[in-house]
């Protein structure tokens, strides 16, 4: 079973960065896995942040684009999302996905507040 630790979240002013991480363990194939960052905020549906492939191709959502950037070290087993300019919106808990064929793994989720 693929384990996924998030951490790097916190309290931040609006304006504010944070950079968050997630570490995979018990996986041979995190080079090939998609990697992903979701969010739910209270009373709403989790939705996608980021998302990064096997070939380093992206996508965001659109409310993040220009201020997130999602990275991946292969040999550190470990995807990044650096969060600039933070907005009271972004408040939520943010959790890291690893996806290979048709598997999903989630971490548990490390909570952003964005003071305004």
């Amino acid at each position: 079973q693929v384990r996924l630790v998030e951490s790097g979240g916190g309290l931040v002013q609006a304006g504010g960065s944070l950079r968050l991480s997630c570490a995979a363990s018990r996986t041979l194939f995190f080079t090939i896995a998609a990697m992903g960052w979701y969010r739910q905020a209270p009373g709403k549906d989790r939705e996608l942040v980021a998302r990064m492939d096997s070939g380093g191709n992206t996508n965001y959502a659109d409310s993040v684009k220009g201020r997130f950037t999602i990275s991946r070290d292969n040999a550190k087993r470990t995807v990044y999302l650096q969060m600039n300019s933070l907005k009271f919106e972004d408040t939520a808990v943010y959790y890291c996905q690893y996806a290979i064929s048709s598997r999903e793994y989630w971490g548990q989720g490390t909570q952003v507040t964005v003071s305004s």
